[in-house]
Parts: C-alpha cells; structure tokens; sequence
C-alpha cells in the first residue's frame, strides 16, 4: 500500500498548519489556493503545490483530485465557496473529506452535503484554552462528543508517589485513567499498582461533567 495522499484546499494560517504537519508525519500533501501569490510563497513545503479554483469542477479533475485518500477544505472566510468546493470534493470521489466551518451554520451546511469530519477550529481552541486556564496543570482538553472528552493532565505534587489505585478515578470521578506519561515512557491502560509521580502526564477520559469535576477536585485529594 503506497503512502497515504491528501489535498489541502485553502492555504491560510489553518490549511498550511495542517499541511505542514502531514508532511512532517510523512504524507504526501497537495496544497491548493486560488492566489499565485500564496502558493509561491508556501508551495515549496507542500509535496506538491497548485494555484486553482477549487470550486471549478474542471481544474480540480486536472489535478487528479479523484485520486487522493482524504481532502480538506480548509477555506474559512467565504462559507459559500467552502460549501461548493466540499460538494466537488465528494462528487469527484475523494474517499474522505473533511472541511473547517466558522459558524455553526456553516458546520451544519457541511453535514447536511455529506462532509465527512466537519471542524470547527477557532471553537475547539478556544475550549482548550479556557480549561488551561482554569486548571494550571492541564495540558490539553479535547473534546471527543457533547457528552465526553479527553484531557492530559500534568499530576501534581498531591498525587506524587502515589498509585492509579489511591486515586481511585473511576469510583470517585467517573473517570478512566487511560494512560500515563513518565521520563521512562508511555504506559497504556496502568494498572491500579502504577505509581505516578510529580509532573508525569494523565491521559484521563471520561464524561464531560465528570471531567470538569475532576479537573476541580483532584488537586485537593492529598490535602
């Protein structure tokens, strides 16, 4: 099986973070945008780079559009062009597409075509950050539904030399510690004998009020 090929449409801030980043993790990743002036400027970190109309059914056929795994639309300023591009992008035969929306409007507009991964950056930032600074020692917030999320969570001085089972998470939180970060590695599922220590990392899944209980309440357990 060959490597596994994306096309990024729209090159701002959001599409050359993403395109960039697959490339760094090894994909081969075309970069798409209307503006020359753009793609001159950032093609060159891209496998490949193309100056085109993504909402012309034509040019996007040229560029073998059919053939890659996945595409994103990450064009966020014109919603209506986000909307034409992504319908293209599925009526051609691309496998997966995924596209960021800047409303929820937008987001339910993509759903409605068939998109398959609707994102919305600027919301999911700005959740991070909000808990990141109500909680000093979480590290990242992801929310995974309306109903659950996912968080790394720095442990602190409280739990050090402690064991998952002092902790007690899932009696006490409802919570799930799914693994634990330490100098030595990655632990995957620890067991309830698995000591933490000052600064290791939680990856703690759980329901969405239970995570937010968490998040207020595990510092005060050693004290």
């Amino acid at each position: 099986m060959g490597t596994q090929q994306f096309v990024v449409i729209g090159l701002g801030r959001f599409g050359m973070s993403l395109g960039t980043e697959l490339i760094d993790l090894g994909y081969e990743v075309m970069g798409v945008d209307r503006s020359e002036e753009v793609v001159e400027e950032v093609g060159e970190r891209f496998t490949y780079a193309a100056v085109a109309d993504a909402t012309d059914e034509e040019v996007l056929r040229s560029l073998g559009i059919r053939n890659f795994d996945c595409g994103i639309v990450a064009i966020g300023e014109n919603m209506q062009t986000s909307i034409l591009a992504a319908i293209l992008l599925k009526e051609l035969g691309v496998k997966k597409v995924v596209a960021k929306a800047i409303t929820v409007l937008h987001g339910r507009a993509l759903e409605k075509i068939g998109v398959d991964q609707v994102i919305f950056p600027e919301r999911d930032m700005g959740i991070r950050v909000a808990h990141q600074l109500v909680t000093p020692n979480l590290l990242d917030y992801i929310k995974l539904s309306d109903d659950y999320s996912i968080v790394e969570m720095r442990v602190p001085n409280c739990l050090n030399e402690r064991t998952v089972s002092d902790l007690n998470s899932r009696a006490r939180f409802g919570c799930t510690i799914v693994a634990l970060r330490t100098e030595a590695g990655v632990t995957i599922a620890p067991t309830a004998l698995d000591q933490m220590r000052e600064g290791d990392i939680m990856v703690i899944a759980g329901p969405n009020d239970r995570i937010d209980q968490f998040e207020r309440e595990v510092v005060n357990i050693g004290e």
